[in-house]
C-alpha cells in the first residue's frame, strides 16, 4: 500500500463559535479540539504521518503539546481551506509524495471513528479510487427563497451529507484544486474539485457522531460524544 498522510487544514478563525480564539484551540475533553484531531488521525495504523496547515502568526499553536509517534509537519495556512489544503499537498509532493494518499480531514472533527477512517481506506484502496465519508440525508428537505419562504420539498433519494476524512491522490487533488481555483469555481470540499476536473468519487457511510464544531452547543456534542466512544 502506498503511503496515506493526514492533512489537516486549520487556519481557520471560526467566526460562528464567538469565542476568544479559533475554535480548533478551543478547550474539549482536556485537550484543545486540534489536539483531539490530529492525535486522533495520527493513531490510524495505515496513517504515514501528518501535515497540518495554520495561519502564518498563529500565537496558539507553538504553545500546544501534540503527542504522536509519526511525522507532524507544518506549513503554512491559506486565506480559504482550499488554499490550506493545496499548501499541504505542495508540502507532500515537494518530499516526492505525489503518488500517495492524502486522508484530509476537518480540524474541527475530533470524534471521527478509526472504525470509519478504516473504511474508508480499504474502499479507495481496493478500487483504487478517491472518496470520502458521508451521512445520507434523513430529513426532509425544503428549498427556500431569499426571504426564507419554503418554495417546495425536495427529495431526499441520493442526498447525502459529505464528511470528512476525504481521501484522493495527492497529484489528482492537487491539480484538481489548482484547476478549480483558475476556473473560479467555489470548492466547498475536496471532492467537489475532483468532481469539478470530471471525477466521481466514492462515498462511503460514516458515524452520525463525526460531527464538525461550528457553533457553542457543539462543544457539548463533542465531549458526550468522546466519552461515549471511551466508554
Amino acid at each position: 500500500m502506498n503511503h496515506i498522510w493526514a492533512v489537516i487544514p486549520a487556519a481557520g478563525v471560526g467566526k460562528r463559535m464567538q469565542a476568544d480564539r479559533p475554535k480548533q484551540y478551543l478547550q474539549l475533553h482536556q485537550k484543545t479540539v486540534l489536539q483531539h484531531t490530529i492525535e486522533r488521525m495520527a493513531a490510524h495504523p495505515s496513517v504515514t504521518g501528518v501535515v497540518v496547515a495554520i495561519s502564518p502568526g498563529d500565537g496558539y499553536w507553538p504553545d500546544l503539546a501534540i503527542s504522536i509517534e509519526k511525522p507532524l509537519h507544518v506549513v503554512d495556512g491559506g486565506d480559504e481551506r482550499c488554499h490550506s489544503v493545496l499548501n499541504g499537498l505542495t508540502f507532500l509532493m515537494e518530499q516526492d509524495f505525489e503518488n500517495a494518499w492524502a486522508l484530509v480531514h476537518d480540524a474541527a472533527r475530533p470524534c471521527v471513528r478509526q472504525e470509519d477512517v478504516t473504511k474508508l481506506i480499504n474502499r479507495v484502496v481496493d478500487a483504487q479510487q478517491g472518496g470520502l465519508l458521508g451521512l445520507p440525508v434523513s430529513d426532509t428537505i425544503k428549498f427556500c427563497d431569499n426571504s426564507d419562504v419554503v418554495q417546495k420539498t425536495v427529495s431526499r433519494d441520493g442526498l447525502w451529507r459529505a464528511l470528512t476524512p476525504q481521501m484522493f491522490r495527492v497529484r489528482e487533488l492537487y491539480d484538481a484544486i489548482r484547476q478549480s481555483l483558475e476556473d473560479l469555481y467555489l470548492v466547498t470540499d475536496e471532492a467537489s474539485a475532483i468532481e469539478h476536473v470530471g471525477g466521481r468519487p466514492l462515498m462511503v457511510e460514516g458515524h452520525p457522531d463525526n460531527i464538525k464544531i461550528t457553533r457553542p452547543q457543539d462543544l457539548m456534542l463533542a465531549e458526550m460524544f468522546l466519552q461515549q466512544q471511551e466508554s
